[in-house]
């Protein structure tokens, strides 16, 4: 007997009804990037790193901008600075031992116009007046030091006598080349030469000068200033004397008229220039004690006289025949 199989009707399914209606955002694919030229290799670091800079900072240098704020940098500066200052003292307290910087400076205070009148002044000296140096005068109206040469064409400098010398070898060693006989030797046997020539100079001046009790507070850097004043004439002889000689030296007569001419107008300049030096002046009254030694300053002054003519024109006469000689 079978037994009959009823099945059940299930309950009805109720759903939830939300109470709140929330929104749900749409996603939606990024843009395609945007192709650019690129100048170097793709996917360069450099490419990257420079990415990630922000735009808005203004420094260009990035996360190095502010190593200047680093205390640790300041404190390095600081100490460069104060080792800088320090070696720069030591240097100078070293160097016035032996030289009188300040001195040597009075001697380089020139401009473009006081080189240009006193090239002239050595080359064509026949008509100059006056020869006398001026002074300066003092905060209390007297009289004090002579000015520089920049306020003065008659005071000696050291601008014109040291670029002379450094033109004078640069000048011989380039006519060797033009002739096919320069070697590397020739700068330092034309520089000896050139400095043993200025150096027996300046120990001869300085003998006379002993002898013949001239005393001076800047007698040392005056004599050195005028016995470089030479190189004037002998840059003038060689160089007139290769173009017109088309490179044969300084023989034949244009040669010889040119380093005589050169000759007479330095030793005039040397004759009248270091006459304030090595013949100082001598008080005219001949009255009471006075004239005996007015009889001893005329004297010396004599041996001054021929001291200065035999140096400005035999000493002047036989260097720069050494000094133009190829």
């Amino acid at each position: 007997m079978q037994r009959p199989t009823t099945y059940g009707q299930s309950p009805p399914l109720h759903h939830p009804v939300p109470q709140h209606v929330s929104t749900v955002p749409q996603l939606r694919s990024p843009p395609p990037p945007v192709s650019q030229p690129q100048s170097g290799y793709e996917g360069s670091p450099y490419q990257q790193q420079q990415a990630r800079v922000p735009s808005g900072s203004g420094n260009m240098f990035g996360q190095y901008g502010n190593f200047m704020n680093d205390p640790a940098a300041q404190l390095a500066s600081q100490f460069g600075q104060t080792a800088f200052r320090q070696g720069q003292d030591y240097l100078e307290s070293n160097v016035s031992r032996f030289l009188n910087v300040p001195a040597l400076k009075y001697y380089f205070d020139v401009t473009n116009s006081y080189v240009i009148k006193k090239l002239c002044l050595v080359l064509f000296p026949w008509r100059h007046k006056p020869w006398s140096r001026k002074q300066a005068m003092g905060p209390s109206g007297q009289e004090g030091g002579y000015l520089s040469p920049r306020d003065d064409l008659n005071s000696p400098d050291m601008y014109i006598p040291v670029m002379a010398f450094v033109t004078y070898i640069y000048l011989r060693t380039l006519i060797a080349g033009l002739r096919g006989e320069f070697q590397p030797e020739l700068f330092g046997y034309i520089a000896t030469t050139a400095f043993g020539v200025v150096a027996a100079e300046i120990l001869g001046l300085k003998l006379g000068c002993y002898l013949l009790s001239i005393s001076n507070t800047s007698q040392l850097l005056d004599l050195v200033a005028y016995s470089g004043y030479k190189f004037v004439g002998v840059i003038t002889t060689i160089s007139i004397a290769e173009i017109v000689n088309g490179g044969e030296g300084t023989g034949g007569w244009v040669g010889w008229t040119v380093f005589f001419y050169t000759f007479l107008a330095n030793s005039l300049f040397l004759m009248r220039s270091l006459r304030y030096v090595l013949l100082p002046e001598i008080n005219g009254d001949n009255r009471g004690p006075m004239q005996t030694m007015q009889t001893e300053s005329r004297s010396k002054r004599s041996q001054r006289t021929q001291f200065l003519f035999f140096y400005s024109y035999v000493v002047q006469l036989f260097f720069m025949w050494i000094l133009s000689q190829p």
